[in-house]
């Protein structure tokens, strides 16, 4: 009866060991380095501007194309996207 006691008793340390406050200090990761620094929006790179003008041409071609009922059937934007993003980056890429 006693060995029962004294492995349950040792059994709860165990388990309740990492959640002290020690445990959490030491596992817990820095509040400052949790969450990263946000970033400035009208400070986006060249790359990213000519990202966000294709998905925009791309989109509306995809709702053109939807509501004319060209759009193939189980097509999805992701898939159209993907298609059309690669097609305005060859076609960019030609003209330089």
């Amino acid at each position: 009866m006693n060995k029962t006691i004294l492995s349950a008793a040792l059994a709860a340390a165990l388990i309740a060991g990492p959640f002290t406050q020690t445990g959490l200090a030491q596992t817990a990761p820095a509040a400052s380095s949790a969450v990263p620094a946000k970033k400035d929006a009208s400070k986006t790179s060249a790359a990213v501007a000519a990202m966000r003008a294709r998905q925009k041409k791309c989109g509306a071609e995809w709702k053109e194309a939807k509501a004319a009922g060209k759009v193939e059937k189980g097509a999805t934007w992701p898939k159209y996207w993907s298609a059309c993003n690669k097609h305005l980056k060859e076609a960019d890429a030609k003209k330089s």
